[in-house]
């Protein structure tokens, strides 16, 4: 954990300065998200979602900043979408809580770890959660190289993240793709969430717990595109 978060809070500088992100060679910005959806749902374009799947599914680092931008924000657009939907088995799940709280697993809470984040990412790709937990069984397994390459995939999620905006305003929101995603992004950088507030029109503001005295109190998602693609899927609930 702590080798991500100190990964994710240089990718979070990025957001906050050009020299920065020039620094780590990204030309990342806020998504076109009608460009992405696009080019996702396009067989002859090389950003056509299925193509870009196969891509991350497979255990190499042959994407690019682009590729992974496209890969994220295409997940709105495919078919089986639907933001606000359970995510892995709940009894399973509650299974598993108690042993996030242990510094150690057994080989066989790695194994039911492990399954479970497989199933869960099987479903959804870009999990945040489930692909960290995938990351940290692979290396008390021992299995480095496995390890740096979903965590070199992990980091990539997060800086298409970081560079859809900087979260101080809505102006500025941070765009993800599940509400979820809102909570495991400030995580993974140290921030402790502390309660999340809907903005009308369309702005998740995630109250936190201040690293400083000088450090915000809270950021800004925008979810416009997520309560669009949930409305189409659900126009009753509108």
């Amino acid at each position: 954990m702590k080798k991500i978060a100190l990964i994710f809070t240089l990718i979070l500088m990025v957001c906050t300065s050009a020299a920065a992100r020039r620094a780590v060679k990204t030309t990342l910005d806020k998504p076109d998200l009608a460009a992405i959806q696009a080019a996702s749902t396009d067989e002859n374009s090389k950003f056509y979602y299925p193509t870009l799947l196969k891509k991350f599914m497979a255990n190499d680092t042959v994407m690019n900043d682009e590729d992974f931008q496209y890969f994220y924000y295409g997940t709105l657009f495919q078919e089986d979408y639907d933001p606000y939907r359970q995510q892995g088995n709940p009894e399973t799940m509650a299974t598993l809580a108690p042993l996030f709280n242990k510094k150690q697993w057994s080989r066989a809470e790695r194994k039911q770890i492990l399954d479970f984040a497989m199933e869960t990412l099987a479903d959804n790709p870009v999990n945040l959660r489930q692909l960290t937990n995938r990351i940290f069984v692979y290396e008390q397994n021992g299995k480095y190289d496995l390890a740096k390459i979903w965590q070199n995939k992990l980091n990539h999620l997060l800086l298409v993240i970081a560079s859809s905006g900087t979260g101080a305003d809505p102006e500025n929101a941070w765009i993800v793709v599940y509400p979820q995603d809102e909570y495991d992004f400030l995580n993974l950088s140290g921030i402790t969430v502390k309660e999340a507030k809907f903005q009308e029109p369309y702005y998740d503001y995630i109250l936190v717990n201040p690293k400083t005295a000088n450090s915000p109190t809270g950021y800004y998602f925008n979810i416009r595109e997520i309560l669009n693609q949930y409305y189409i899927k659900h126009p009753s609930e509108r």
